[in-house]
Order: C-alpha cells, then sequence, then structure tokens
C-alpha cells in the first residue's frame, strides 16, 4: 500500500457524521500509525482523530455557518444540539 497523504485523510473526514465518527477515527489510526510520530501526515491524522473523537460526541460537525449561541431561545431543551467544536461530555 502506498504511504497515505493528507488527501488520504481529508477524504474520509470531510463526510463524516457523528454517527460514523468512530469507524473513521479507526480508519485514519490503520493509516497512520506505522508512520514515524513526526511525519507530517501522522501529526495531521492525530489532529483530525481528535475532531472525530469529539464529533463521536456531538450531533453535528457544524463546520460551516455561524455558530448558534447558547443562548438561543430554547437551546437547553435540544440535548442533541453539541456541534463537534463543542462536544457533549463524554459518558464514564
Amino acid at each position: 500500500m502506498p504511504e497515505p497523504s493528507i488527501a488520504d485523510i481529508d477524504a474520509l473526514v470531510g463526510p463524516a457524521t457523528p454517527h460514523f465518527a468512530y469507524q473513521l477515527r479507526a480508519r485514519i489510526r490503520e493509516l497512520v500509525e506505522d508512520l514515524p510520530p513526526d511525519h507530517a501526515v501522522r501529526r495531521y491524522g492525530e489532529e483530525k482523530m481528535e475532531l472525530l473523537d469529539r464529533l463521536g460526541h456531538a450531533s453535528s460537525k457544524a463546520d460551516e455557518g455561524p455558530h448558534e449561541p447558547a443562548s438561543r431561545l430554547g437551546w437547553k431543551q435540544i440535548p442533541s444540539s453539541a456541534p463537534a467544536h463543542a462536544p457533549l461530555p463524554k459518558r464514564r
């Protein structure tokens, strides 16, 4: 298999949804695990794995458009309103 690239990682992360975040995270881990720790593609993959971990605790990737403020009417009643940039707390 050829060495993975940033484009390979982006192809996996681009269409990510909360439902599949952990499956995609595992695929990226497999892609980069044999690369040296200081390899640029591995570091990029690790950043994206962190994003996917947050996305797994969110209900939306919410990468585009303005973020909804928590002060919005009804916000506290919407339990699935957590975007990837501010995911729900992890369950223990």
